[in-house]
């Protein structure tokens, strides 16, 4: 049996070693000093990322270009979009330094496009997805346990827009669930869980309204063309960030403790376009230290690989998408996925550890 499983009450499998504190001061101390360290110089990166998504809009609504060339532009111009959420990520963790004010421009700028509001972000994301990674029915982004299925059957119907339910519009649940999801956390999940006790939900939700408005506006103005100014972009920036959030923590076990061996899992991406996404694929590593810088997170990675190559796991990215779509969203055990609207199936998730994890790397 892997050392991080074990029989808990009444036979339940508990999986997670409660390690995260020890490893995380053994990196802090044996890790360079500026590894966790604020960097600012990195907001720079916003210049060329607005440059190109205000460029290529004028380009798309004023160049009169082919329908083939707006697709390319538009294309374009959502993978920016997306881009500029993966830096605003890091921005509202702290992880660039600056005040408060200047990162909620910055998350602005990254997640507005996406209709996410920047203190709704660090409230769902920041502290209640952190803090309840992959727990239970507790963590605002996960499917959850068969029993909340139970409990309510009508959920069973949500469960068919997911990867891996089967059905043929599931196929389109990156290009609109980033956005989606955020709304269904902000009008449902924070009128109710206590985790949001405090929030400014209806500010929120009036600035997301706001959002909805100015995408409009440039619909209307695009006219015709809102085919590639409005709808591609929103649906490319979408299944960009849902590329790798979907597969940070849907094929890693549920954990009772918060330790990201167990509970997350990294990516491993062409080296060009982990660049282009600010390392996203360091999932581990960020779990680890949210406010680290992700250009500091190689270091981590290594050291992970070096000194817990048995439970760290970095799937190929394309292997781990295909996954996604071939396996069931829902736990029913600890380590157990099935389909609630199919209870015999049920996927295994411990051997995904064994194969991918850093000691079985070629």
């Amino acid at each position: 049996m892997n050392a991080a499983v074990k029989p808990g009450a009444a036979g339940a499998v508990v999986y997670g070693k409660p390690d995260e504190r020890e490893l995380r001061d053994r990196m802090k101390k044996e890790l360079p000093a500026d590894t966790f360290k604020a960097q600012t110089w990195r907001v720079i990166w916003f210049l060329p990322l607005q440059a190109i998504i205000w460029g290529g809009l004028a380009a798309i609504l004023m160049a009169g270009l082919p329908w083939y060339a707006n697709l390319g532009l538009a294309l374009l111009v959502g993978h920016t979009i997306g881009c500029q959420a993966l830096l605003a990520h890091e921005v509202l963790h702290g992880a660039l330094g600056m005040s408060r004010r200047w990162q909620n421009f910055f998350g602005w700028l990254g997640f507005g496009p996406l209709m996410v509001p920047p203190e709704f972000w660090r409230k769902w994301h920041n502290l209640v997805h952190h803090g309840n990674t992959n727990t239970g029915d507790t963590d605002p982004d996960s499917f959850g346990t068969l029993r909340r299925y139970k409990t309510n059957p009508g959920q069973k119907k949500f469960h068919k827009l997911a990867p891996g339910s089967g059905t043929w519009y599931s196929y389109l649940f990156l290009t609109y669930s980033f956005t989606f999801h955020a709304q269904l956390v902000l009008w449902i999940q924070a009128k109710h869980r206590k985790q949001f006790k405090g929030f400014n939900r209806n500010l929120a939700i009036a600035q997301v309204f706001l959002c909805l408005a100015l995408w409009a506006a440039l619909a209307v103005v695009s006219g015709p063309l809102a085919v590639f100014t409005v709808l591609i972009p929103f649906m490319t920036a979408n299944a960009l960030g849902q590329g790798y959030i979907l597969t940070n923590h849907f094929l890693r076990p549920q954990t009772p403790t918060n330790n990201p061996l167990d509970n997350s899992m990294s990516l491993r991406s062409n080296p060009v376009l982990d660049r282009l996404h600010f390392r996203f694929s360091h999932h581990i590593e960020h779990h680890f230290f949210p406010k680290m810088a992700h250009n500091m997170a190689p270091r981590v990675r290594k050291w992970l690989e070096e000194n817990e190559p048995e439970r760290y796991m970095a799937m190929p990215h394309g292997k781990a998408l295909k996954m996604l779509y071939t396996t069931p969203r829902v736990y029913k055990s600890a380590t157990e996925l099935v389909d609630p609207n199919d209870e015999t199936r049920v996927f295994d998730l411990l051997p995904l550890q064994r194969e991918f994890s850093a000691a079985n790397r070629v």
